[in-house]
């Protein structure tokens, strides 16, 4: 059972389940909460298609601190740098800080949470059963651990995005450019390396050349409709949802969770602690 997986370790040694099953009288849009795992196991076991929601707090145990708590790096506070305009001011000093964040994310490993949801994943698609992972966080960790079936809503630290072409790749290249090597040191004293734009990261698409961008959504950014599109799809389909590893506070992922309850269908909650999920959805 993913249950067992998921409790064996780290996020997982003291790991809060509850579980949020519809109402049989009352209200259609409440649930009663439990932390009942034979419940669980007995709605998990009979589940045809399952949605499993993560977070940061999910890549915390690898060793990735969650975006609030990255703090500074160098004397700005990472949400400063993760704008459209800090981009468009400087590329060369946003480019440095996200090289310090894709060679940091080369060096984690997937942790056992992220392994019993890729085993999870397969031992169900061998029973004819589907499983997607619906994540918020851009370290690919997921995929690392083995699935397959993952809608990364925010975007991926690996993929780039052309500023004149729009195209879309994949680069796991270290450094992604030969100017960015040895650069994007994190401590304050550190200068900025004031890269050319022409020696940053290059579209290669068919001779573009045009700036390359990570991509990852930005403050101030929408999601991109075609992943929501396909969000939806499996929110709408699901008949079982597990949140896993979030604090379900940053939207609009944090209502897709009470977008299932308010179907009728049941929603596991796995966390460290307890967190505006776990309230009944209302």
């Amino acid at each position: 059972m993913i249950v067992r997986q998921c409790t064996s370790r780290g996020i997982t040694s003291q790991l809060c389940v509850h579980l949020k099953e519809p109402r049989t009288q009352g209200r259609k849009d409440m649930a009663r909460h439990s932390s009942d795992l034979a419940a669980f196991r007995d709605v998990f076991s009979k589940a045809k298609h399952v949605a499993i929601l993560t977070g940061s707090g999910l890549s915390a145990e690898s060793g990735i601190p969650t975006f609030r708590e990255g703090g500074f790096w160098r004397k700005w506070q990472a949400q400063d740098l993760a704008t459209p305009g800090a981009f468009s001011q400087n590329p060369s000093r946003v480019w440095e800080f996200y090289h310090y964040r894709r060679e940091a994310m080369l060096r984690k490993s997937p942790n056992p949470a992220h392994l019993a949801i890729a085993e999870c994943e397969a031992r169900l698609q061998r029973q004819g059963r589907r499983v997607t992972v619906i994540t918020q966080n851009i370290d690919e960790l997921h995929y690392r651990a083995g699935s397959t079936n993952v809608l990364e809503i925010h975007g991926s630290l690996f993929k780039t995005s052309c500023m004149s072409c729009g195209n879309v790749a994949v680069s796991h290249k270290s450094p992604i450019c030969a100017a960015l090597e040895g650069k994007g040191a994190p401590e304050p004293n550190t200068s900025d390396a004031q890269i050319p734009p022409h020696h940053l990261p290059r579209c290669e698409q068919g001779g573009c050349s045009g700036l390359l961008r990570p991509d990852v959504v930005w403050f101030g950014e929408t999601l991109d409709s075609d992943i929501l599109t396909r969000v939806e799809e499996e929110l709408d389909r699901c008949d079982l949802c597990l949140v896993v590893g979030t604090t379900s506070i940053v939207y609009p992922a944090a209502m897709f969770a009470p977008q299932v309850a308010a179907r009728g269908m049941p929603v596991a909650e796995f966390n460290m602690e307890e967190t505006p999920a776990t309230m009944p959805f209302k």
